[in-house]
């Protein structure tokens, strides 16, 4: 056996120290709102299905060396006709370890992976509260985060371009 490494049992020893490594500390709620606010009327049965509008982002903040939260809020509004049937909002947060990563791969790790381990907890969450006020669970379909990373990507360059564009030189 003198051709296996020592680990010491403690396998983050064949881990090379300048590996990016990412680690989730805690998820939790941050804040959770549902509002039914024509009940009992909206809850009778036989009634047509409601108009949902549905709205996700993602946010993520430093919050001490090498610690970032990354919040997800979701909402969701139905209507029928002109009347609300429900507002259901969530925002779901998480602390993670990021370690040596550079500024270009610290953001999309941010803003898609953490998010990707984050959602079906928060998706739980939010069908959960759906449910607890006499609804049917809203179950939202899985999001491509990294898709919603690149068209935030290309709002920020048009808009970069745009302020460029109009841009008038200081004096």
């Amino acid at each position: 056996m003198a051709d296996t490494p020592e680990t010491g049992g403690n396998p983050q020893n064949n881990i090379p120290e300048n590996m990016p490594q990412m680690r989730m500390l805690v998820q939790y709620v941050k804040d959770l709102s549902f509002e039914n606010p024509g009940a009992p009327a909206t809850l009778r049965a036989n009634q047509a299905q409601p108009s949902i509008d549905i709205n996700i982002d993602v946010q993520a903040r430093g919050v001490e060396d090498n610690t970032y939260e990354v919040t997800i809020m979701m909402s969701a509004q139905a209507k029928r006709e002109d009347d609300t049937t429900f507002i259901c909002e969530l925002a779901y947060g998480g602390l993670f370890e990021l370690l040596n990563f550079d500024d270009a791969a610290r953001q999309p790790m941010l803003l898609v992976e953490c998010p990707r381990l984050l959602f079906p907890y928060a998706r739980r969450v939010f069908a959960d509260a759906t449910r607890d006020g006499g609804f049917p669970p809203l179950m939202l379909e899985p999001i491509d985060f990294a898709g919603l990373y690149r068209q935030q990507l290309v709002r920020q360059q048009q808009a970069g371009a745009a302020a460029k564009d109009g841009e008038t030189p200081v004096q």
